[in-house]
């Protein structure tokens, strides 16, 4: 808020949209130090009723929350993002929207300057920031001459709600990954399309990276995958098992056994310690941080708004097109 609370003192949370995922910010924000969970809405007041029972905390209007929160989740579709972030700034709450950031672009530049002169914090909310994999492949990654980058987030289809597409639902955290790893600007980008369900881009970047993303709700096994191809290694990241592997280069030899000849070429692992953790914990407890302290958060509304602008190049890219029928 623009008005910050002490650091010693307690702040007050709110979650606006308690759907699959907005209840999940409301049990994370019940179990975090120094943060009430004051309040939940949503337009189901059955939800936000069985929601606010579970985590101890009330059901309120819209109107009531912003009066009585520092700091709200938003966790409604994305259409009604921007209306819903605007009545927060125009409260002095503080501001974690889920991803998308919002439906345009230019909504995502006021809401911007809009924050930025009210003194909020607006974080979005790319939560694959946060695995601590990423963590680990962050800190990896500057020390490479990367030569090619692929993420697979692959699975099932899922009956949670919303109208986003695979690309807007799933590749974005991938889009956000992506764009966080590399230094270099995208050159060009060419995508493919089936049902709108799976989706697949190919990216090159200006210091000669390549990169391919998959996404898709299409798939019967669930696979959230990246792996970096660079000049000395291969990095290879299980976002799920939130593991990271480094194989690096080794030395090929033959070897004589028994009067036969043999070619051996055996992987040298490296297995970096990661700190397995909740990925929402830690982004809601890093967005709680940036808003008692004023400081830039994590994931700032301009990384939302340059993963969005890709996004919506990609759905562009992969719109269906009308077939030419032959004349007979």
């Amino acid at each position: 808020m623009s008005d910050r609370p002490p650091a010693t003192d307690t702040l007050a949370a709110g979650v606006i949209g308690v759907g699959s995922m907005g209840r999940h910010h409301a049990r994370v924000y019940s179990e975090l130090p120094d943060v009430e969970l004051v309040g939940v809405t949503d337009v189901d007041t059955a939800a936000a009723e069985s929601v606010a029972a579970e985590y101890g905390t009330q059901a309120m209007s819209r109107e009531e929350l912003l009066a009585a929160a520092d700091i709200v989740s938003i966790a409604v579709p994305t259409p009604y993002h921007y209306e819903t972030a605007v009545a927060c700034i125009d409260n002095d709450v503080d501001i974690l929207i889920e991803k998308p950031f919002v439906e345009k672009l230019d909504q995502g530049r006021d809401l911007a300057e809009r924050a930025r002169e009210a003194g909020v914090t607006l974080q979005v909310g790319h939560i694959e920031r946060f695995n601590p994999a990423t963590s680990v492949l962050s800190e990896i990654v500057p020390d490479l001459d990367i030569v090619a980058i692929d993420i697979d987030r692959l699975g099932p289809p899922v009956d949670r709600g919303g109208d986003d597409s695979v690309v807007m639902d799933l590749m974005i955290h991938d889009i956000d990954i992506l764009l966080s790893l590399v230094d270099g600007d995208i050159d060009s980008m060419s995508a493919a399309a089936r049902d709108e369900g799976h989706a697949n881009v190919q990216f090159e970047f200006d210091d000669g990276a390549i990169a391919s993303l998959t996404a898709s709700r299409l798939t019967q096994q669930k696979v959230r995958q990246l792996s970096v191809t660079a000049e000395s290694c291969r990095v290879n990241v299980d976002f799920i098992s939130q593991t990271v592997e480094i194989h690096r280069h080794s030395m090929p030899e033959y070897i004589e056994s028994n009067g036969d000849i043999r070619f051996r070429h055996e992987s040298v692992v490296e297995r970096p310690i990661v700190d397995n953790g909740e990925p929402l914990k830690a982004e809601l407890a890093a967005f709680v941080t940036s808003a008692r302290e004023g400081s830039e958060p994590v994931v700032t509304a301009e990384d939302g708004l340059r993963v969005l602008a890709v996004a919506n190049e990609i759905e562009a890219l992969t719109e269906p097109t009308e077939r030419m029928v032959p004349q007979q």
